[in-house]
């Protein structure tokens, strides 16, 4: 629109230039910017723009998106089919709602009549059935006061908001809540802010600590506990002078006339503060845990304890153990909790579904806080609960996913009864650095079956590192500085972790059905001394997969290039060949059973299969398509290059 005509006309209008015609064109540009003014505002009343909109969506989209309409397109009526449900469409409907006079399946119908006015909407059952858990779906009288009918009425409408496309009830939501409920035992709460000031005073006193190396040492000059304890007390100090400096009023409400012994919980949060960080970021602390965890498992000594006068354990703070102290466990048992715990993933999505899922978690998040807030715990304290909830779904994508990806592509480039000659899998002891003979089709399954059971070992880590805390840490338990051929090292039983790995063993083989290689489990020996190490070994499964699978699936896109695309063919025969020489060579030499420093410990042992992947790791930059690999984005399997 030309503004210019406008201006120009009011103008002449005023200076009584074109009288009525001057007039008449200021008028109308004035109602038009009066409609216009009144059109936004009435639209920005109505919009309700969260972060992941502002974040995500694009001009276009952000200004003529409502908190109603969650696509550019219009919904477009279709015939539904008067047997299913008419708000899922895709289960067959059970009941009718003669106040809504439509049909729903179980779950829906509970789920959209379950408060409010709707609770005593009457159904008719479609078929003369019981519902799956064995209750009908008729409503029953009310029985609630009129307080509790109240505040179901004040929620309602808020619960009917996290009704968007796309959001319905789970059907096995009470089993998916008993899950969630048993996982959360052993999921890690998140930090708050005011907890990570302190763990970055941790980190800075465990940096500079030289903990380790003045005590796991053998001297024969003074006592051990005496080494252990003064140590301690130095840490102890180092971090009351960090937490003055960093807040002078608060160091002397806790350490002024006051010694350690009084602080003892303040010592003990702020290392637990570090133990839960950890688990919860496997990539953070990597030289400092050790340190900290020795520093905890030394504080737990009769001797030293009674000399220092308190040690530094606390249990860690986990998801369940908090909402069981302020009774609010009931959290994990509504059906919305999968839409406020689920990770959303952009790969393969449109912008606008993505904003769905972000406003949808977003809503379900909010309702859950405003619905079980109490005096015990707060809006807040619930949103921690359920954001480290979603942690959880975050870690097993990006560490047990890469093991689901890999047996994947073995199964796509490979088959057991079909061998090609030229990408075979068998190896044979002697050749190429192999330890094991194996045929194509038992390397085939042998590599299958050890992906699977890392796959499983992801899947349960929160809780092996659980355990893995415990038995470290325990009293009953003592450990042994001991050689064990790589330096001195505290080698101590692990009762608990070693239960739990045999029980995820024994389910490995009892879905593979013949088990190939040997089902020994070290743990507590000179191969894996104690729970820490085994923790550090395992961790290092998605690094190695992680690379190796998204390099694989770069190809194609840098191939692209004409140049490239050139290299690869004459070098390798095409970009699929060059998949399959990958992806053999690690398959073969990955799982051949070296790496170990002796042949009596090399072999297919459950951790001499990891120990093999680790040894081909260390070769891959004298590989024929290593080049390759660092065009496709390869930067090293530790994540901090070479």
């Amino acid at each position: 629109m030309d503004f210019s005509a406008y201006r120009f006309a009011a103008g002449k209008g005023r200076q009584g230039g074109t009288g009525a015609v001057g007039n008449s064109k200021v008028l109308r540009w004035s109602s038009y910017l009066r409609n216009r003014t009144e059109s936004i505002h009435s639209r920005k009343d109505t919009m309700k723009r969260s972060l992941g909109d502002i974040l995500l969506a694009d001009t276009e989209i952000v200004e003529e998106e409502s908190d109603v309409e969650l696509s550019d397109a219009e919904p477009v009526e279709e015939a539904v089919d008067s047997s299913f449900c008419a708000e899922c469409q895709d289960q067959p409907a059970v009941v009718e709602c003669q106040n809504c006079d439509e049909n729903f399946c179980d779950v829906c119908g509970k789920f959209l009549h379950r408060t409010g006015k709707r609770k005593a909407h009457e159904f008719r059952p479609l078929k003369a059935e019981e519902t799956a858990n064995g209750h009908s779906l008729v409503a029953e009288p009310k029985k609630a006061t009129e307080a509790s009918a109240s505040k179901e009425t004040q929620l309602e409408d808020d619960e009917d908001d996290v009704n968007l496309p796309g959001v319905h009830s789970v059907g096995s939501s009470s089993t998916f809540g008993d899950w969630l409920t048993s996982r959360a035992k052993h999921i890690p709460l998140r930090l708050t802010h005011e907890e990570r000031k302190y763990l970055r005073l941790l980190e800075a006193a465990l940096s500079v600590s030289e903990y380790t190396d003045k005590v796991d040492i053998l001297a024969m000059y003074s006592s051990r506990a005496k080494r252990v304890v003064a140590q301690l007390k130095d840490m102890c100090a180092t971090l009351a002078g960090l937490v003055v400096a960093s807040d002078m009023k608060a160091g002397q409400e806790l350490f002024q006339d006051k010694d350690y012994e009084e602080n003892s919980e303040f010592f003990q949060t702020i290392f637990e503060l570090g133990r839960r960080y950890k688990i919860q970021n496997p990539d953070k602390m990597r030289n400092t845990y050790g340190k900290m965890m020795y520093m905890v498992q030394d504080s737990m000594n009769p001797e030293v304890e009674e000399t220092l006068g308190f040690n530094l354990y606390k249990p860690i703070e986990t998801v369940h153990s908090f909402l069981a102290d302020r009774d609010a466990l009931d959290l994990l048992k509504e059906d919305i909790i999968v839409h406020a715990t689920r990770e959303v993933v952009p790969e393969g999505k449109k912008r606008t579904q993505i904003q769905t899922e972000i406003k949808q978690k977003e809503r379900a998040i909010e309702i859950l806080s405003k619905k079980h807030a109490s005096p015990k715990i707060s809006r807040e304290d619930i949103r921690q609960c359920l954001y480290a909830l979603g942690d959880n779904h975050a870690y097993l994508r990006a560490n047990r996913d890469p093991c689901d990806k890999m047996r994947a592509l073995l199964q796509q480039y490979f088959s057991p009864e079909k061998p090609d000659s030229e990408f075979h899998l068998s190896i044979q002891a002697g050749r190429g650095g192999a330890r094991l003979s194996h045929s194509h089709q038992k390397q085939y399954y042998y590599v299958n079956q050890s992906l699977s059971l890392w796959s499983s070992i992801m899947h349960e880590m929160y809780m092996l590192w659980s355990l893995s805390d415990s038995d470290l840490l325990s009293s009953r338990t003592r450990y042994r500085l001991t050689d064990t051929g790589q330096g001195l090292n505290r080698v101590q039983a692990c009762p608990g972790l070693s239960r739990a790995m045999h029980s995820i063993l024994s389910k490995a083989q009892q879905k593979a059905g013949t088990w190939i290689g040997s089902s020994v489990i070290h743990l507590g020996d000179h191969n894996v001394p104690n729970a820490l190490l085994f923790i550090d070994k395992y961790l290092q499964v998605p690094r190695i997969l992680n690379p190796i699978t998204i390099a694989v699936e770069e190809l194609e896109r840098i191939a692209r290039d004409p140049f490239i695309h050139g290299y690869i063919e004459e070098s390798f025969g095409g970009v699929e060949t060059l998949k399959k020489t990958i992806l053999s060579d690690f398959f073969k030499h990955g799982f051949d059973g070296s790496g170990a420093d002796n042949f009596f410990d090399a072999g297919s042992c459950i951790d001499g299969r990891l120990t093999s992947a680790w040894n081909w790791c260390n070769t891959i930059s004298k590989k024929p398509y290593y080049r390759i690999l660092l065009m496709a984005g390869f930067a090293g399997f530790d994540g901090d290059g070479f």
